[in-house]
């Protein structure tokens, strides 16, 4: 164990790296799209919808296969990290444009027919009224789409990305020894995916109190 564990956590650094990026980034843009869905301008709306159509019935993997090999055949070569955390972040803002369209969906209709009764538009209405309210009942939604996209760096390791299971996969060649080399990997992933779904439970339960 002690011959595997400096690799495994070179790989376990770059998951939690992949991991953040792409949830952050999925977190900004799924915001954005939400935006677009529930928007009174009809094409915006289209936008969104598309969006959100197309990336939720595209594997990761054939996602990332495209993004990785196809890119550079149009000229566009960008490092293997960031490719992977784009991938990541379009696919899992799809996920968080829905968690949000349905917590927007939860305020009643009443609090945005006050905030346009005192003169906030469109935008302000979201920004000030409804987009406060709904975050409370996003919470543990989003602690799911957080998970998700900790269990989806997996498959970067098929792109060549030297993430945790591509540092296992490497070990279990160079040692034969498959239990030890991903029963470790399968636990430093349920550590994470149980420490972020802990940590968005916390913030569930604080956002409660203090409604």
């Amino acid at each position: 164990m002690t011959a595997y564990l400096p690799e495994l956590l070179r790989g376990l650094l770059v998951t939690c790296e992949l991991s953040l990026v792409g949830f952050a980034g999925a977190l900004v843009v799924g915001s954005a799209v939400a935006v677009f869905r529930v928007s009174p301008v009809p094409p915006l709306r289209a936008v969104g919808a598309l969006w959100v159509g197309v990336l939720r019935n595209v594997p990761l993997l054939v996602l990332l296969v495209l993004f990785v090999f196809g890119l550079p055949d149009v000229g566009l070569r960008f490092s293997l990290f960031w490719t992977a955390a784009t991938c990541l972040t379009l696919y899992a803002s799809a996920f968080v444009c829905e968690t949000v369209r349905s917590g927007i969906q939860t305020v009643s209709k009443g609090q945005a027919e006050a905030a346009r009764a005192i003169g906030l538009g469109f935008a302000a209405s979201l920004r000030y009224v409804i987009l406060p309210q709904a975050f409370r009942v996003m919470v543990q939604p989003l602690g799911n789409v957080f998970i998700g996209v900790v269990l989806g760096t997996s498959l970067v390791a098929a792109v060549g990305v030297a993430d945790l299971t591509n540092k296992t996969e490497s070990l279990d060649l160079q040692y034969n020894e498959p239990l030890t080399t991903f029963g470790l990997a399968a636990a430093f992933y349920v550590a994470i995916t149980l420490g972020g779904g802990l940590l968005f439970g916390v913030l569930e339960r604080r956002l409660r109190v203090s409604r």
